[in-house]
């Protein structure tokens, strides 16, 4: 009777124990992010048994059949690290010059109003409407591609950093004129972390920017530097109707995009933003 009784404790607590494990797993945001995918792929693979038509819709499997063998067989890896070597360039240079932009802006009148009427006048300006000017200027090479980059994030990222100066809250510069912060002391003490929220939001949207952009250029331009980058393994698979590859391609577009998303900004924004309890989870 006793026994009975002492097992009855042992086994409501295994259960209760499940159950805290399965709620946990419902709320963790990496369980939820899996699902979808999982749920993507499921409906990609019916739609295309339903198709039934490689030529125009591979299936998930054979996507990832082609990827496998692009990456060990052909040359998608050294595409991928070809464009990844230029976009990360454009990119790191256009950061630059958006924060000196900004910089100036926030510290000068004329300087503020040059970079309103600036980023109102080539915000809107598709980058792929200034490869002709690229190539006219800098030839058929990685200094184009280059080119076309910076215009395609300079601007989205300087805008959001400017608004972000901008809505720093009168207190904070009271602090750091308190402590006597002019310069760029007074920026990268003051402004830049009271504005991260919107200099990530920035850093995001330049990415993708910068990913279309680089895309669509290496499908004109063909090859960067001395061999071709991303867009052109999925411009010359698709020429030769090798569907199951343009996907791959595609594909890998999307997973570096998934990796800098969730293990890059995710990670920056956790141990700053989130941490200071400037954005919610």
């Amino acid at each position: 009777m006793t026994d009975h009784i002492a097992e009855a404790p042992i086994a409501a607590t295994g259960s209760s124990a499940r159950r805290l494990h399965w709620s946990a797993l419902r709320r963790s945001a990496m369980v939820r992010r899996v699902l979808v995918l999982a749920t993507l792929a499921l409906l990609w693979q019916l739609a295309a048994t339903f198709t039934a038509s490689p030529l125009l819709l591979p299936s998930f499997t054979q996507t990832m059949t082609a990827l496998w063998d692009g990456l060990l067989h052909e040359n998608l890896a050294s595409a991928t690290a070809a464009s990844l070597g230029i976009l990360i360039k454009g990119y790191l240079l256009a950061l630059l010059l958006g924060l000196i932009f900004v910089s100036l802006a926030t510290a000068n009148a004329l300087c503020r109003e040059a970079l309103i009427t600036l980023t109102a006048m080539f915000n809107p300006l598709p980058a792929i409407a200034l490869l002709p000017l690229a190539m006219l200027w800098f030839g058929l090479g990685e200094t184009s591609l280059i080119f076309v980059l910076v215009h395609s994030v300079l601007w989205p990222f300087a805008l959001a950093t400017f608004t972000g100066f901008q809505s720093v809250p009168d207190t904070h510069r009271l602090v750091g004129r308190n402590y006597g912060l002019t310069g760029a002391r007074y920026v990268g003490s003051i402004l830049i972390p009271s504005a991260l929220p919107s200099i990530l939001s920035g850093l995001k949207i330049g990415w993708a920017f910068a990913w279309r952009t680089l895309i669509a250029a290496e499908l004109v331009f063909g090859v960067s530097a001395s061999q071709g980058g991303l867009g052109w393994f999925i411009f010359r698979n698709r020429n030769e109707l090798f569907t199951d590859k343009v996907f791959a391609g595609l594909i890998m577009v999307i997973l570096i995009g998934l990796i800098v998303e969730f293990g890059l900004f995710r990670a920056i924004e956790a141990v700053t933003v989130r941490r200071w309890g400037m954005q919610r989870g």
